[in-house]
């Protein structure tokens, strides 16, 4: 569905009470695009994401001719307050309301059985809906303003790393989409948490900043979706967002390394003796720093190019990651290697991400 745009208008926006937000003419402005079926980008606390009336079959169609994407990957629908679940789920658990009662507004989706107002091409076809309340102020308001709930993906292509900043969505979205505002750089820096709360245990289905552990602390038992793991094959159906199709990827060609810390150090010296075209390293230096390492094509010495923070703080890790994905496009990088990193806490989602963005592209060593 081709939309004729000549150029998206960028509003920048400064962090405000949410009191102020729901007064102000940008969001005014963006609120009305949303409700009469336009697209417009917003930030959340974890990524941009890409808000179109989720009530409307037309108007998700829109979002996935602009980001590329297939139409059977579900789109997370945004809602304003916890009560808004009960006019778009069916069967809810008294365990949501837990849920909810703990990491609600925040980096969580449920999934739940959904009700027939949700269209199936805001669902993926699925007979579920994923449902987040954000924490970010500009995004409730910008749902409450709007009146209906607003189903957003990330603000990307699809497959490429997902935008942590204004200008992230600008180079992918620009003349494809109305509006975006400009909330600044992002906090957490990976999508929601999903979790599954249509069977009788939960199921996580995407790790994110609600780590598995948290869950389990609420929860007791949580089983973990095998598609975390692995992607899926072409006749099964995605559950959530990104369980199917190459995420979060550069344009490099990218893998994982995954052995002692000996094998992993041997493998990448030889890379740095053997590359003969612009390659980039993820790892861990002595001082538990995590670094991107350019080799060029005339093999001079590598060059340390950006930090992601400490092996200590996996959430600076997390923060940084999809930046340094797309930096490396502007550098030009053909390859990447990434080490492995710890999966406790939020430590799992970083993992998640660098293995979908390699294709689950892994060396055992």
């Amino acid at each position: 569905m081709k939309q004729e745009i000549k150029e998206t208008i960028v509003k920048k926006i400064d962090k405000k009470d949410i009191d102020e937000l729901y007064g102000d003419g940008d969001i005014k402005e963006a609120a009305i695009i949303i409700k009469n079926g336009g697209l417009v980008a917003f930030p959340t606390e974890t990524v941009y994401g890409l808000g179109a009336n989720a009530l409307m079959p037309e108007a998700a169609k829109k979002i996935y001719a602009a980001k590329g994407r297939p139409s059977d990957n579900p789109l997370i629908v945004h809602i304003s307050k916890t009560e808004d679940v009960k006019d778009i789920a069916n069967d809810i658990p008294e365990l949501f309301y837990t849920l909810a009662n703990k990491f609600w507004p925040g980096p969580m989706t449920v999934v739940l059985k959904k009700k027939s107002i949700i269209p199936d091409a805001t669902s993926g076809g699925l007979d579920t809906v994923a449902i987040r309340l954000p924490e970010s102020n500009i995004a409730r308001a910008l749902i409450e303003v709007a009146g209906v709930p607003i189903a957003a993906p990330s603000a990307n292509t699809s497959g490429r790393p997902s935008p942590t900043k204004a200008s992230h969505v600008f180079e992918d979205m620009n003349s494809k989409i109305e509006m975006i505002i400009d909330g600044g750089e992002v906090g957490i820096g990976v999508e929601s948490t999903i979790v599954d709360l249509t069977e009788n245990t939960p199921t996580l289905l995407r790790p994110g900043a609600i780590t598995l552990e948290m869950l389990r602390d609420v929860c007791g038992n949580v089983n973990i979706d095998p598609a975390i793991e692995h992607l899926l094959s072409t006749g099964e159906a995605p559950k959530a967002p990104g369980m199917k199709y190459k995420h979060y990827a550069p344009k490099a060609d990218m893998k994982m390394l995954r052995g002692s810390e000996s094998a992993v150090s041997d493998y990448l010296r030889s890379q740095i003796m053997e590359s003969d075209i612009d390659t980039a390293i993820l790892t861990v230096d002595e001082h538990k720093s995590v670094l991107l390492q350019l080799i060029n094509e005339n093999k001079k010495d590598n060059i340390k190019l950006l930090s992601l923070g400490s092996i200590k703080d996996m959430s600076s890790i997390a923060h940084n990651l999809f930046d340094v994905l797309r930096k490396c496009d502007d550098l030009g990088v053909k390859n990447i290697i990434s080490e492995s990193f710890d999966e406790s806490g939020i430590g799992r989602a970083v993992m998640n991400r660098l293995k979908k963005a390699a294709g689950f592209n892994i060396i055992d060593l």
